[in-house]
């Protein structure tokens, strides 16, 4: 029998507090169970294991960063969507470096297809559009967008960049100059190399 007041819910969003706590990969159904002070067996009523607990997590996550990024966007398009949807993954990475590494977790090919992942590359898509970007350079260019964002925000996270000037607030700018001029310039393809 179920313990009252627990539901797969509630477990996904104190496991994601977790995360945010302890780290992402620390994150398992007896860590949690310890939170509720309850026995692991109270909760395989709602959770198959750790891993469902954790894609739990990470669909809770691209929800809510979605949910952000789409109303970061609203009504903004070149340089200023650029850096509304940076600063966004950046910001809750910050907030929630927890559930933001959740947002790396690999799902399976129907999973993500019905995650809020889906919406992420939308939104991207959509931005680029004010670049005048096509097919196959939309796609080369959602990937940069990605890599450069998720890749800053984990050096940063990881404090690779705190012991040296100029300031990384800086530096983010600055890289965002350079991704605006890049999108608005993109290379022919077969260009120089």
């Amino acid at each position: 029998m179920a313990r009252a007041g627990l539901t797969t819910g509630r477990l996904i969003r104190a496991g994601a507090e977790l995360a945010d706590e302890v780290g992402f990969d620390q994150v398992t159904v007896s860590a949690l169970a310890r939170r509720f002070d309850v026995k692991v067996a109270s909760l395989y009523s709602h959770l198959k294991n750790s891993q469902d607990l954790k894609t739990g997590i990470a669909l809770l996550a691209l929800g809510e960063l979605a949910d952000r990024a789409a109303d970061a966007l609203a009504g903004r398009a070149g340089k200023d969507a650029l850096t509304a949807l940076a600063n966004t993954y950046r910001d809750y990475a910050r907030e929630h470096p927890g559930r933001y590494a959740a947002t790396r977790l690999p799902l399976d090919p129907d999973t993500a297809a019905a995650s809020a992942g889906v919406r992420h590359a939308r939104m991207t898509r959509a931005l680029l559009r004010g670049y005048d970007l096509t097919e196959p350079d939309q796609t080369h260019a959602v990937r940069l967008l990605g890599s450069v964002f998720h890749g800053y925000v984990s050096l940063e996270l990881g404090g690779g960049f705190a012991h040296s000037a100029p300031d990384s607030q800086e530096s983010w700018e600055r890289v965002l100059d350079a991704l605006d001029a890049l999108l608005r310039n993109w290379p022919a393809p077969g260009g120089p190399r």
